[in-house]
């Protein structure tokens, strides 16, 4: 199933400059080197000899000269004293607007730097009150261009980059220095990416032959292939149950909604290689390119495995036809918001009626081979998609009455197997991809280090070995403290603001109070990446070897596969974590009502224990404030305290909750970049995230300061420390993108773009508007304002 339907993400969870010196002319080298090194005895005796004997021996045309020289070094002295009172007025006139003193401002080294950060990415010369993303990232955003190979540059793919230069230099040194089996076999993985003895390269085509043939074979490449010995149910066997292929459809173990204490098989519609329905039902000319382009991927790469161009390139056809008769039949994601709605428990032989163009009990007794355990046509399963079950089998059986369409049948599922391995396959079969992704992103990544990528994949498939070395070298053990500090203050501000709410009744505010208290914490790291010896234990049935690489990839397949059925039916365990330490990025998950801070994202610019409260709540306190708030969104609400789905709110609640919340849809909708709108619905549960967590966090500034003095301003920077905590939220979404991420992410992404995430929450926050003095009307105080939490 859908990994993220489950959890909320602060961010996009997907996070896989030159400057040159000024060049100053020989001239003024030699005019230096003759002012000071070589000056004449004559011109010293002039220099002190007394000026009225000077002026007597000048001829007419020189004291002209020399007065209109004199007149003209009095007009620039003129000009500069302006100047500089000029400036002073303008400072004093943003001193003034900020409504602070001029008092003297903090000179540290800290302070400095940090205000040269700041300044650095802003643009004074914007209105905050029209704009207030651009005023505080348009600097910021002209400085940094998108790097050459990236789809998008922001301050999380910043961070994210450092993170990984860490990781880097601990990965590169010698294995034995190493304190773990575990980050010993990161070290391995990471060599295998590396490919330093070009094995991956040697081997070519021939670990995907290999397993083409574990499949029973591909029309496209393989000779004599005879349809006739292909059977659905064994090939999706294979294709699922030991290379976890989420093709037609995906399924896994996890907690169930309605008891999530317990572990449950969950089944959900899946199946789609581009990343949105759009890409396939959508016909203007940007996505036919990225059909063009996917279509010519398909085909490079069924010829580097043996087929022949032009049929390769005619079965290819086919397959797109199908994944977009798969594309009509898959529910959008802004229509599987209600969780409600969505959740289906039945039997397998319920299933069984429901969709049956497999063997459902041969199916999972299949799965269930791997960790032992029985299944019965009495196994529960949890259905996402009932509907689109029952329109695939219908699918189905018109592709298996002939002999083309079982064909295209198995070569999708080949397809998909293949397109998820290609990645661990020699330079020709990855270099294939770069059009597509030229197509989707605005970008081929062919200026990405092998490095980078290899740090990134490793940390992808070893996180927590990754996360012991990445935690042991930076992560600060006083930011968990203070993390938990700042938790509590901004959870005691959310809940002070449900008197507010007055289109809340009183049962139902108790009960949700009750669940804000109970959405437990987890900071930095799980205990047990700390234990060499529990770490061993995670990954000790996975082998990894540093020249493997294709076989490492299988390996981890089938290992986080059997890790995953072993849970059926197993009591959960809500400690669990499901990022990796250096991630920078947070997120909040309903069934067991819990945060999740890695240490990644508790560094700077998010966090610092140098900053001032204000950076430090504008920043990492909006990112707790957006994680609790996940917990009353449109989904999140509809969990009760202990993770459990069902209708613990008043109706009328309710009915009230969903008004509001169409008020924030209708905001974000009529938001827009280029020809591409913002999806309402599908960002719904993020936009109300945004706009409760800045509420929370901002509160929470303001109660940690009540009986405090102003602190001293930072240097240069006309802004008291209220308005600085708006800057440094904003600052956190400063960001560039392609304009084809853009169309992706608007189209994909359940997170509005970044300049809308910053102006749809402050203008939504009456707050900011008093404290930038932003006139009623004005772009960033509207009339209308929309108000959830």
């Amino acid at each position: 199933m859908d990994f993220f339907r489950k959890i909320n993400c602060f961010g996009r969870y997907d996070s896989m400059t030159r400057y040159s010196n000024a060049d100053f002319g020989d001239d003024d080298s030699v005019n230096s080197v003759q002012l000071t090194e070589g000056i004449s005895t004559s011109a010293t005796h002039i220099r002190y000899h007394p000026g009225a004997k000077l002026w007597q021996v000048r001829s007419t045309m020189e004291r002209i000269l020399l007065f209109l020289t004199a007149f003209l070094f009095m007009v620039v002295i003129a000009l500069s004293i302006v100047v500089n009172v000029v400036e002073h007025q303008l400072e004093q006139a943003k001193v003034k607007h900020s409504g602070i003193e001029m008092d003297q401002p903090c000179l540290n080294r800290s302070c400095v730097h940090i205000a040269s950060h700041i300044l650095d990415s802003m643009d004074f010369s914007i209105d905050p009150c029209d704009d207030f993303y651009s005023y505080s990232c348009k600097g910021w955003v002209n400085a940094n261009p998108v790097p050459e190979g990236k789809k998008n540059w922001g301050t999380f793919m910043k961070l994210a980059q450092e993170n990984y230069l860490v990781i880097k230099h601990v990965l590169e040194k010698s294995i034995d220095t190493f304190k773990s089996k575990a980050e010993r076999k990161a070290k391995m993985y990471y060599e295998s990416c590396l490919d330093t003895n070009d094995t991956v390269e040697t081997l070519g085509s021939k670990p995907m032959l290999d397993l083409l043939a574990k499949l029973g074979g591909w029309n496209v490449s393989t000779p004599d292939y005879d349809v006739n010995n292909w059977t659905l149910q064994n090939t999706l066997q294979i294709v699922q149950n030991k290379y976890a292929i989420g093709a037609l459809f995906s399924y896994g173990v996890g907690e169930d909604d309605r008891n999530s204490s317990r572990h449950v098989l969950q089944l959900d519609q899946s199946g789609l290689a581009l990343p949105t329905r759009d890409n396939y039902l959508n016909k203007t000319d940007e996505h036919r390119k990225i059909l063009d382009a996917y279509l010519a991927y398909m085909t490079k790469i069924g010829v580097l495995l043996g087929g022949e161009p032009n049929a390769t390139l005619k079965q290819m056809e086919a397959v797109i036809a199908f994944e977009t008769e798969l594309a009509n039949i898959t529910t959008p994601s802004e229509l599987r918001r209600d969780d409600e709605s969505l959740y289906h428990l039945m039997t397998l032989a319920d299933l069984k009626e429901k969709a049956n163009f497999i063997d459902w009990r041969q199916f999972f007794e299949n799965a269930m081979k791997l960790v032992q355990k029985k299944i019965t046509l009495k196994q529960q399963i949890i259905i996402y998609a009932p509907e689109y079950m029952g329109n695939l089998s219908q699918l189905i059986q018109k592709y298996e009455n002939t002999t083309e369409g079982k064909i295209t049948l198995n070569n999708y599922l080949v397809w998909q197997t293949i397109r998820t391995f290609s990645p661990y396959l020699s330079k020709p079969f990855r270099d294939a991809y770069k059009g597509l992704r030229l197509a989707l992103m605005g970008s081929d990544a062919s200026e990405e280090p092998q490095w980078r990528y290899c740090i990134q994949d490793t940390n992808n498939v070893l996180g927590f070995a990754v996360g012991a070395i990445f935690v042991r070298e930076v992560f600060n053990p006083q930011s968990k403290e203070q993390a938990e500090i700042m938790i509590d203050n901004i959870r005691n501000a959310f809940k002070n603001n449900f008197v507010n709410l007055k289109w809340m009744d009183e049962q139902t505010r108790k009960v949700a109070l009750d669940k804000a208290d109970a959405i437990s914490d987890m900071i930095g790291y799980p205990e047990f990446i700390k234990d060499v010896d529990n770490l061993d234990a995670k990954y000790e049935n996975l082998t990894i070897r540093p020249d493997t690489y294709f076989d490492n990839n299988v390996n981890i397949i089938y290992y986080n596969l059997k890790k995953n059925l072993e849970k059926i039916n197993e009591p959960v365990n809500k400690t669990t974590w499901l990022m990796v330490p250096s991630t920078v990025n947070a997120y909040y998950t309903p069934t067991k009502n819990q945060m999740v801070f890695p240490a990644g994202i508790l560094q700077s610019p998010f966090y610092n224990p140098s900053f001032p409260d204000a950076l430090n709540y504008g920043g990492m306190g909006v990112v707790m404030g957006h994680e609790l708030t996940h917990g009353f969104d449109d989904q999140g609400r509809q969990y009760d305290k202990n993770g459990n789905l069902n209708h613990w709110w008043n109706n009328q609640t309710v009915a009230n909750f969903k008004n509001r919340a169409k008020c924030v849809v209708d905001q974000y909708s009529n938001y827009s970049m280029g020809d591409s709108k913002v999806n309402g619905n599908l960002t719904l549960g993020e936009n109300i995230a945004d706009n409760g967590g800045l509420k929370a966090a901002y509160h929470a500034y303001l109660d940690l300061m009540k009986g405090k003095p102003e602190p001293e301003r930072l240097p240069g920077l006309p802004l008291n420390h209220k308005q600085l905590f708006f800057v440094a939220f904003a600052q956190v979404w400063c960001a560039t993108t392609t304009k084809e991420a853009t169309r992706l992410e608007i189209e994909k992404d359940p997170h509005a773009l970044a300049p809308f995430r910053v102006i749809g929450a402050v203008s939504n926050l009456q707050e900011f508007s008093e404290e930038f003095k932003c006139r009623k009307g004005s772009k960033m105080n509207p009339e209308r304002k929309c108000e959830v939490w």
